[in-house]
């Protein structure tokens, strides 16, 4: 409502000036105003005092304000109940609700916050993409592209225990979801079976080494073998041997060579293969005190921790290639392994790699 630049005191004087026998085209000369507004003033404050005017101005003013309450309240009503088919909770959709009514229905930003129950900073935030962000982004597409099973929790580890970044997980997963990086677990039926007794757990290095083969073939169709050692007391790789043919003889010499820049172990667990139970590597084994503990035949779950090592080895390089030759296989054998040592997090070890499990026990 306009406001009268002149007081009720000077409207009440001018009435009474009139009434006492002034001409009301001269008191019209002498406050500057038009001949209608003074009637007007006659109209509606004749015959009251400055306090009756006052009271008036005041109960206008509150029934002006009342019907602006009521309108804004009908128009917060019908946008709600137009757009609202369901609750929505999400902060993001009732602000974008609210911008869509102040930009199709001409509503006040601040009728529009009301009636959507958001903040008007809220309204008027708008999403920065920071370089941090940017940043998480590339490392998370440059992990799941080189290390393609790896999912959010292998990802995190490795920025959080092997780069040392202090980025919060929520952050990292909130990123890594919006890249649709998550891998597509297949759901598969667990077979009931008894619980097996746990393995002992080495309390330092070369207490228990585990070893085992695998077996893949290259494009030319030819087969050949993988035999793998680790350290169970931090999960080291020791040594992966590839070659067509892995005879006690050989096996022994791999075993020689580990050892020589790693040391002596007390105990090597293996399975029953025919080049674990020879009269060649019995005798090898006695002569420089090493003890050999075969599991039960057809009880993989003895040697767990090898058999989780060969399950690692082969859906995260192993299985993902077409190899040309031993000399590729060998190549890619030994980077990897490196890779696990020293970059890998491992779940069984907290989240840290073989290496920062060792040097913790040093």
């Amino acid at each position: 409502m306009k406001k009268s630049r002149f007081t009720d005191s000077q409207i009440m004087d001018a009435l009474k000036r009139v009434e006492a026998g002034l001409s009301v085209p001269e008191v019209c000369r002498e406050l500057g105003i038009s001949v209608a507004t003074f009637y007007k003033w006659r109209a509606k404050f004749g015959g009251m005092d400055a306090s009756l005017m006052a009271r008036m101005k005041e109960l206008e003013e509150e029934n002006r304000r009342l019907k602006k309450m009521y309108v804004e309240e009908k128009i917060k009503a019908d946008i709600v109940a137009e757009a609202l088919g369901k609750k929505v909770v999400r902060p993001s959709r009732r602000r974008e609700m609210a911008r869509r009514a102040v930009q199709d229905r001409g509503l006040s930003i601040r009728v529009a916050c009301q009636a959507f129950r958001v903040s008007q900073s809220c309204f008027r935030y708008e999403a920065r993409i920071s370089a941090e962000n940017q940043e998480i982004a590339d490392w998370l597409l440059r992990l799941t592209d080189n290390h393609r099973n790896w999912g959010f929790g292998l990802c995190f580890l490795y920025l959080r225990n092997v780069k040392r970044f202090g980025w919060n997980h929520k952050r990292v997963y909130r990123i890594y979801r919006e890249l649709e990086l998550n891998l597509r677990i297949k759901p598969r039926k667990r077979l009931v079976r008894q619980k097996p007794e746990p393995l002992a757990v080495p309390q330092q290095r070369n207490q228990v080494w585990s070893m085992d083969f695998m077996h893949d073939q290259l494009e030319d169709g030819r087969s050949f073998r993988l035999f793998n050692v680790i350290d169970d007391f931090n999960r080291e790789a020791l040594g992966i041997e590839v070659d067509f043919s892995l005879p006690s003889d050989r096996v022994i010499r791999a075993l020689r060579q580990i050892i020589g820049w790693r040391g002596k172990p007390e105990v090597i667990r293996c399975d029953n293969g025919p080049e674990n139970i020879s009269e060649t590597v019995r005798r090898w084994a006695e002569e420089w005190g090493i003890r050999f503990e075969y599991i039960q035949p057809g009880k993989p779950q003895q040697n767990a921790y090898v058999e989780r090592f060969n399950r690692t080895v082969r859906y995260e390089w192993l299985s993902q290639y077409h190899w040309r030759d031993l000399d590729e296989v060998r190549l890619y054998a030994t980077n990897w392994m490196w890779m696990y040592n020293h970059e890998r997090p491992n779940m069984a070890l907290g989240g840290i790699t073989p290496k920062q499990r060792l040097a913790m026990t040093a």
